[in-house]
């Protein structure tokens, strides 16, 4: 007899419920003074400290 575990995956939010909640996320952080900065397109936020990589390879 195989009996099922109560392990049953939950289903994601419905878009509708994300999008709402990160708009009153967004009303939120701009009501305690926050402040949005438009980024031109194509401006990255990763910044290179060095030219060093790590290596995973066994030498």
């Amino acid at each position: 007899m195989r009996v099922k575990g109560s392990s049953q995956k939950s289903k994601p939010a419905p878009a509708v419920e994300t999008r709402e909640s990160i708009e009153a996320q967004i009303a939120a952080f701009l009501q305690a003074g926050g402040e949005i900065q438009q980024i031109d397109r194509g401006v990255s936020g990763q910044t290179w400290t060095s030219g060093r990589q790590i290596s995973l390879a066994k030498k």
